[in-house]
């Protein structure tokens, strides 16, 4: 049994690598970067199992020094690899610009050329374990997952404890142990010289740095500038930044001085992997500002209401509420480093004094109850947090209708400085709110209020009044506020104070027309009647099950969007990646099957064999991939955090399909075990399509470990079905082919590569619900691709 335990670490090894490599794209450039270094790693695995299939007989003849040469090769590689990945300038924003972006497209190759060779050696690894060890495949592909696991929890925890920055050194050592254990002395000798050597080369010479380009840049560049605070956690690098250039980012009018209103306080920014979420009180938060801000639209037609707050804002979004008359406030604050700033502060930044007025909350912003008359989304809320986004949807804006009394009404913001359209799918999904929470003509229950740069849709219990819309007709006059929807409102002849004209990937130019526009009162009209432009812009509602207000682009307008790139704002440029991603996977994935069919002699098994093989291994690749991915999704809700989620669907999946596969090493009747193991996966995935988001709402609010032990729990069963089905099929179909084994690993990597860009697509532009069920359907083709008995 020890001859494993080098796989276990090597599988280790490779997958805490993959996790660390994805967060330090995440700190360095940004987060869907990341999707590469996936992509990298099972491209590796797929062209192993190519290289395997070809070379089986010399692999086999050298295996003795193989073993022991891969990790210390790995080790070697794996230095040299984040180096160069440190070293390389890539700018994803000139991806944008046609005149920089072949510079930044050579730079994107050297990410591959400098991160390929460690995980080719690492599938190398893995497959050549599956070669020697043919006979017992349940058992290597079981220390495989279970390494894999225990690697994926490795590179959390270490997490609390080392930036990303220092994550691959810190992992790198896994492999001279697997290196140690599986050599003689020579090897002992080698695997520790190399780490040394390794180790040195990167202090030397690596030099990871965080783009020019990202926001914490400039800050933390200007003169005086000082971090004050630091977290660091799974959920990203926390700092605390203290310069002159630091200020409550709130929208206040440019009239603030004619009203006799200060402007915005001194504060403290808070950056979380170089993006501000927040700011924090530089002493007590201030709030003398409130009276000018575009946030203060809804307080104009309230008298001493009842709030609930979501997003806190460091303690200034509640004083700014009571600074408009608020009798009573309400804050939830699901951003653990921002809660816990509001209960205990946070370095030089004191927690808000105590007021019996406010109450901060511990439930969920989905989950919360009580009778409020308005329900007020901090201006910073949407970007503080990832899952922030799940309170923009129809459902959970329906929620929180419901919890108003009458007269209430919901204030959400969205940013318009990028592209307008945003504020359009928010006014879609406030319009299915409506419709959820059954009301007839949504188009009275919505007002629209902007500046500049932001918007506020203020979304009625009850429909507004011609008194209410003068009252906030006159508060967006006096502040130079464009009030660009109201019931009743005559548009046509009113003045526009803020110019917002109309971004379309169909025009080579932006429509200005001289006179000031409103791009978002021509649509407003439009959409809350249910008859939203078509264009190649996405304006349906935010649902539960789609819970992204972007991407906006249709996939049918990718060429539109490639020829306008540069006016797509940079969480577009996520979908670009994916697709782009997704065509290299699928050519890898053509490659790696076809090149050993016409491999002289590499397969010699009957064209039906392998068309069953060409449907079992792609399929499983897909399957297991779209159903993680799908529950990774859930869980992020969950436990409030994704990389939490990620981390604990992957371990928790792995470490249930490695028992499964080392239980289908000890079952006699094969096809039986699959019937079976796939008949369990679907009733799992079935049972999780109805019910896993009553489930999920019904735990929000439970202790983090017992939500954890309730994931863990739910994904046991599904998780060790779905370890049997791939040591069966190695297993089963090496019997009509030697050869058969490291191309079914070969195919498995290589469909894999395509399921995570397919996944993130399909999961935006359908759901997380038809995520579930194709992968799904992937394991139901499986079955039915099972080889028949041989008479």
């Amino acid at each position: 049994m020890a001859s494993l335990f080098p796989l276990f670490l090597i599988a280790g090894a490779a997958v805490g690598v993959e996790i660390a490599l994805t967060r330090f794209f995440a700190v360095a450039s940004w987060s869907e970067y990341g999707y590469w270094v996936i992509s990298i790693a099972m491209t590796g695995f797929a062209v192993s199992g190519v290289v395997m299939v070809l070379g089986r007989g010399v692999f086999l003849r050298h295996a003795r020094w193989l073993l022991p040469a891969l990790p210390v090769a790995m080790l070697a590689v794996g230095g040299a690899g984040w180096i160069g990945a440190t070293l390389n300038g890539f700018n994803p924003l000139e991806l944008q610009n046609p005149a920089t972006a072949e510079a930044q497209l050579v730079n994107i190759a050297l990410y591959y050329a400098a991160l390929f060779p460690f995980f080719f050696l690492a599938g190398l690894a893995v497959s050549l374990n599956f070669v020697v060890h043919a006979d017992q495949v349940g058992r290597v592909y079981g220390y495989d997952l279970l390494g894999a696991g225990t690697g994926a929890v490795l590179a959390l925890l270490l997490m609390f404890v080392l930036h990303p920055f220092a994550l691959v050194p810190a992992l790198l050592p896994l492999l001279a142990v697997a290196a140690v254990l599986s050599g003689g002395t020579r090897w002992r000798v080698a695997a520790v010289v190399v780490l040394a050597g390794t180790e040195a080369a990167v202090l030397a010479f690596a030099a990871p740095r965080v783009n020019e380009f990202k926001a914490i840049y400039a800050p933390l560049n200007v003169p005086d500038s000082r971090v004050v605070a630091e977290v660091l956690s799974p959920r990203g690098v926390y700092q605390l930044l203290d310069n002159f250039t630091e200020r409550l980012d709130v929208d206040v009018s440019n009239n603030a001085g004619g009203l006799g209103v200060p402007p915005p306080p001194r504060s403290f920014g808070l950056y979380r992997d170089g993006s501000r979420i927040a700011a924090l009180p530089n002493g007590q938060p201030e709030a003398a500002h409130a009276r000018a801000a575009l946030d203060g639209a809804p307080y104009a037609l309230l008298d001493a209401p009842r709030v609930l707050v979501l997003g806190g804002a460091g303690g200034f979004r509640a004083a700014e509420a009571l600074a408009l008359g608020a009798a009573q406030v309400t804050v939830i604050e699901p951003e653990p480093v921002l809660r816990e700033a509001l209960l205990r502060g946070l370095g030089p930044s004191p927690a808000p004094a105590y007021d019996q007025r406010v109450v901060i909350s511990a439930a969920h912003p989905l989950t919360a109850q009580g009778r409020y008359n308005l329900v007020d989304v901090a201006g910073d809320f949407l970007g503080a947090d990832d899952q922030n986004r799940t309170a923009y949807s129809a459902q959970a804006l329906a929620g929180f209708l419901a919890r108003l009394e009458p007269g209430g009404m919901v204030s959400v913001p969205i940013g318009i400085r990028e592209l307008p359209v945003y504020a359009v799918r928010v006014l879609s999904t406030a319009r299915e709110a409506l419709r959820i929470a059954g009301v007839a003509d949504p188009a009275r229950h919505v007002v629209v209020i902007r500046s500049a740069w932001n918007l506020r849709v203020l979304v009625a219990r009850d429909p507004f009044t011609p008194a209410q819309v003068e009252r906030l007709s006159a508060f967006a006059e006096e502040r130079s506020f464009d009030l660009s929807y109201a019931p009743g409102l005559v548009m046509e002849g009113r003045e526009v104070w803020n110019d917002l004209p109309p971004v379309s990937l169909e025009a080579t130019t932006v429509d200005q027309g001289g006179a000031a526009q409103d791009a978002v009162a021509r649509e407003a009209t439009l959409v809350l009647a249910g008859t939203p432009p078509e264009d190649a812009f996405d304006r349906s509602p935010v649902t539960a099950d789609r819970p992204w207000l972007s991407p906006l682009v249709r996939l049918p307008s990718l060429g539109a969007a490639l020829d306008r790139i540069e006016i797509l704002p940079q969480q577009e440029i996520g979908l670009l990646v994916n697709v782009a991603v997704l065509a290299q996977a699928i050519v890898l994935a053509l490659v790696v099957s076809l090149l050993p069919l016409f491999a002289r002699g590499a397969l010699r098994v009957p064209a039906s064999v392998l068309g069953r093989a060409l449907v079992y291994f792609p399929a499983l690749g897909l399957g297991f991939l779209l159903v993680e991915i799908a529950f990774i999704e859930h869980a992020a809700l969950l436990l409030g955090d994704r990389t939490s989620g990620f981390a604990l669907v992957l371990t928790t999946m792995l470490v249930f399909s490695g028992i499964g596969a080392m239980w289908a090493g000890t079952v006699r009747q094969a096809g039986r075990a699959l019937r079976v193991a796939v008949l369990v996966a679907l009733g799992c995935g079935a049972l999780a399509l109805l019910g896993v988001r009553p489930a999920v709402l019904a735990a929000l609010d439970l202790p983090w470990l017992v939500r954890a032990a309730i994931l863990v729990v739910a994904l046991a069963p599904i998780s060790l079905a779905l370890g049997f089905p791939f040591p069966l099929g190695l297993d089963r179909f090496q019997q009509e082919g030697p050869a058969l084994l490291p191309w079914a690993w070969a195919l498995n990597g290589a469909f894999s590569v395509v399921a995570t860009p397919l996944a993130n697509l399909l999961g935006h532009g359908a759901g997380l619900s038809w995520l579930l069920a194709a992968g799904m359907f992937c394991y139901s083709a499986a079955a039915l691709a099972w080889p028949r008995t041989r008479p």
